[in-house]
């Protein structure tokens, strides 16, 4: 009888081992914990698409960070509700709306916690689109100018980080801009280089209340067949000044995370979704799988697949299962 000589199994036979020699490893590091605020007070209203999930005030949002810092989650990405929505999404850009009020909290109660803003409109606008629109579709240019002072009014509040997310052409170059000429050279913009127009969006437009009133978002997001296209939308995001890309969504897309990474020498960061999450979330909370495991297997899928960073709403409880 044959007796295999070469016996791969010899490197899984104990945690140890396996621990030893493991490629990839996830670690609290590599997340970025994603946040809802809301101008209602006292507020902690739960997000019934997103199980665990929730739009938090002012005061509810500080606590959330605290305890974010405490797990020793590294980094928070804000998203906001406004009070009023109006054409042009003015909330975004106001030096006393609710994302640059929420940064300000933050940074005063909170030291060691890097906070980065999506920068955006889809939330503040009164059509759900990502830019000021004409002719029922998003007018490219005159969004450019907005999108410049709305991350030069989030860097004023004190955010560390700010990160496009329209995939509006020449989105990047236009804040770069507008950062270096309002003294903010120094702050780094994490780039929504690759956001594919997915259905994975849907508990994240419940979430942020940012669904649009008529029409998609197909003619900036990108197509989800394409990945030649992600290649020339980094590219042209780096040499516009991007620090870091990302690609959304995460899990549909390894293959894309893989390209993109094998191609530009940058750091890149991966959004782990809504739909991605609240599938998850259902199907424990249903027993169909065992939750702990099933997402670390994606997270780390999705770190070995090539991201530096995850964007993912599973953080906290990552946090508390690697800890």
């Amino acid at each position: 009888m044959y007796k295999p000589y070469i016996r791969p199994r010899r490197l899984r036979g104990s945690p140890e081992i396996r621990s030893m020699v493991r490629e990839t490893q996830l670690t609290v590091d590599d997340l970025i914990y994603p946040l809802f605020v809301t101008h209602e007070k006292q507020a902690r209203k739960p997000i019934p698409s997103m199980p665990g999930q929730f739009q938090l005030s002012l005061d509810n949002l500080i606590e959330e960070v605290q305890d974010v810092r405490r797990l020793g989650i590294p980094a928070i990405i804000l998203f906001g509700i406004p009070e009023k929505k109006d054409a042009t999404g003015s909330d975004s850009y106001d030096d006393n709306g609710i994302i640059q009020q929420a940064v300000r909290a933050v940074k005063e109660s909170v030291s060691g916690l890097m906070v980065i803003t999506d920068v955006c409109f889809c939330e503040y606008t009164d059509h759900g689109h990502c830019g000021v629109i004409k002719n029922n579709d998003v007018d490219n240019d005159a969004t450019l100018e907005l999108l410049a002072k709305q991350a030069v009014s989030h860097a004023k509040a004190g955010a560390e980080m700010v990160a496009p997310s329209g995939m509006i052409d020449g989105m990047v170059g236009a804040i770069r801009q507008g950062l270096d000429e309002a003294g903010f050279e120094k702050l780094p913009i994490l780039s929504y280089a690759v956001k594919y127009s997915s259905s994975f969006y849907g508990p994240f437009r419940d979430a942020a209340e940012s669904a649009p009133r008529f029409g998609d978002r197909r003619t900036h997001q990108m197509d989800p067949a394409n990945v030649r296209e992600a290649l020339r939308e980094a590219e042209l995001d780096l040499n516009e000044g991007a620090d870091m890309l990302m690609v959304k969504p995460a899990l549909s897309f390894l293959d894309v995370i893989r390209r993109i990474k094998d191609h530009f020498d940058a750091p890149l960061a991966a959004y782990n979704v809504s739909g991605e999450y609240s599938m998850v979330k259902a199907a424990g909370q249903n027993g169909w799988i065992d939750e702990k495991p099933v997402t670390l297997e994606i997270l780390t899928s999705i770190k070995r697949a090539g991201a530096d960073l995850i964007l993912t709403y599973h953080a906290k409880d990552v946090a508390k299962w690697l800890g």
